[in-house]
């Protein structure tokens, strides 16, 4: 098979080193790709969509997998499947689970899923006014993409008439903040569980923990992700029979009533609290930094896996017996302004973990930072502490300019 996939991150680092090892798997593109997807297969730098249909013609590619979300919002599927291209994701249409939070607020509550609650705004004023008499924290979203920073938690009413105004009225991410989800404050833990469709039913993963915030202790600003841990300590039995009941089977009996069938991934973002579990969000395809503990754990053969998917077979997902950690290394002043282009060094010295390259790509004969999120160091292990062990005791090895990384991925 001639595969495609589409990102330049970890995740996609993550799948292309599990597709890898298939024998089947003749030649892998990555659009735009990094230097772990360089030494796998070739990078093509595309980004537009009739880019990507081309090249998917022209090299005659069997399947292609999308990474990121905004090649899906903006209708890859719809385009690559009127030239009878096959790829491993969702329509725009159902993209829009993710591409919009009002959308898919509405859908969470037509269908009664277990969500927090929440009113849509498309006007200032009426935002404004909404706010003077909630209770706080609040929480408001951009309802469109903005690269997972448009979510604030607000404290006061002052936080939150100043996030209402840089949505709506400086518009700092653009078209995403001119329609708000204002929803309430849920206290709690979150976890990450992603699951495949085959186009009639949804196969989850083992729950995942990501660590969102930029620094030790969970403080600081949101990111993309610092790391991750699977399978997630914090998520029992009871939490997983409460995400069944209440979030998996009804978005199940949703996507059929509203004729959302399709093949990919769907990714539910969680929160438990002492009432029980809630979906914050979907996401329409793999998570990222998630992936890459998954990967590590995953018994089976990805492409079995999608392959049985895209022929409407039912899967069954094994997971080894073992802890995984991710650490994430990061860019100084990530996730706000960050400087590129600096050497890494001591990749060679890392022999407990897996090295997966993210922001980063070949230069010459050197590998240079090219991103927020620069490198993922992943390891299995017996224990949490196993893992997390082999993972900085390898992150010591690495440097570049400015790098920083959290200290207490997989620590309990």
């Amino acid at each position: 098979m001639r595969i495609l996939i589409i990102g330049e991150g970890g995740r996609e680092s993550a799948l292309a080193t599990k597709l890898h090892k298939d024998s089947r798997v003749t030649k892998m593109f990555f659009a735009n790709g990094n230097a772990t997807t360089d030494a796998i297969g070739k990078n093509v730098h595309l980004s537009e969509i009739h880019e990507l249909r081309d090249f998917a013609i022209k090299e005659k590619i069997d399947l292609t997998i999308v990474g990121p979300e905004a090649p899906l919002v903006a209708g890859l599927k719809d385009e690559f499947k009127r030239h009878d291209l096959k790829v491993f994701g969702p329509d725009q249409k159902v993209a829009s689970l993710e591409g919009s939070k009002a959308f898919s607020k509405k859908f969470m509550q037509t269908y009664d899923i277990k969500t927090a609650k929440a009113v849509i705004f498309d006007a200032y004023n009426e935002a404004k006014e909404y706010i003077q008499t909630q209770e706080y924290p609040l929480v408001i979203k951009a309802s469109g993409l903005a690269g997972g920073k448009g979510v604030v938690i607000c404290d006061t009413l002052e936080e939150a008439e100043a996030t209402i105004h840089d949505f709506m009225i400086r518009r700092i991410y653009g078209d995403a903040g001119i329609r708000l989800v204002i929803e309430e404050y849920l206290q709690g833990f979150e976890a990450s569980i992603i699951a495949f469709s085959n186009g009639e039913q949804l196969f989850p993963c083992i729950p995942v923990k990501d660590y969102k915030k930029a620094g030790d202790g969970d403080k600081g600003p949101n990111t993309g992700g610092m790391g991750s841990v699977a399978p997630s300590p914090e998520f029992t039995q009871e939490h997983y029979a409460d995400f069944e009941q209440h979030i998996l089977e009804p978005t199940i009996t949703g996507l059929k009533a509203e004729g959302f069938s399709f093949k990919g991934i769907i990714f539910f973002g969680l929160m438990v609290t002492k009432k029980g579990t809630y979906l914050l969000e979907y996401n329409m395809r793999f998570g990222d930094p998630e992936t890459q503990v998954l990967m590590a754990l995953m018994e089976n053969n990805l492409l079995d896996v999608i392959n049985d998917c895209m022929n409407g077979k039912e899967v069954q997902l094994t997971f080894k017996d073992e802890k995984a950690v991710c650490l994430v290394m990061c860019s100084g002043g990530y996730p706000r302004n960050i400087e590129i282009g600096f050497e890494i060094v001591g990749e060679d010295k890392v022999k407990h973990s897996q090295l997966l390259h993210a922001g980063a790509i070949r230069r010459g004969d050197k590998v240079v930072s090219n991103g927020g999120r620069v490198l993922n160091i992943v390891a299995t292990g017996e224990t949490y502490e196993d893992a997390r062990k082999k993972v900085y005791e390898d992150a010591s090895h690495v440097h570049f300019d400015y790098s920083f990384y959290r200290e207490d991925i997989g620590k309990f």
